[in-house]
């Protein structure tokens, strides 16, 4: 409730000053700033920004990652933090919880969650052939036949 009174009353909720999505991410200081010259992109370091929208889903996705694969968010954390870290991780989250209050305050929709198992739902064929590479990275031989 506190993260949805900050970003409305920092952005004014009226997001057709913002052309995208992105757009107000990068105003609230939720992605990286970069430089890039004949196609090399470095680092450009930390944007100047309002310390209160930046901080505060910050702060959410802390306490969303606390939750054990309860949502799409919270298992998007625990998959970030496995590979990034936990303050990637947590900046990942807070940018996808701020790209959510845009959508649902331009579209003026409530939030549906892709639930935890988004990722296996997404793509199938994918998710089998990371088992079947796993089983065999573990010594046993995969055919895989499609169920009728």
């Amino acid at each position: 409730m506190k993260v949805a009174q900050v970003i409305i009353a920092e952005t004014g909720a009226d997001m057709s000053r913002f052309p995208s999505a992105a757009h107000l991410a990068a105003w609230a200081g939720l992605v990286p700033a970069m430089h890039e010259s004949a196609g090399k992109r470095t680092a450009a370091g930390k944007r100047h920004v309002n310390p209160f929208l930046t901080g505060m889903p910050v702060e959410a996705a802390g306490s969303v990652g606390r939750m054990r694969d309860k949502n799409y968010l919270a298992v998007k954390h625990a998959r970030r933090t496995r590979r990034r870290g936990m303050g990637r991780a947590q900046v990942a989250v807070a940018h996808s919880i701020l790209i959510a209050a845009y959508h649902m305050l331009s579209r003026d929709e409530p939030y549906h969650d892709l639930g935890p198992d988004w990722h296996q739902r997404r793509n199938p064929e994918a998710h089998t052939r990371r088992l079947g590479a796993q089983l065999e990275h573990l010594g046993h031989t995969v055919v895989l036949t499609p169920a009728a």
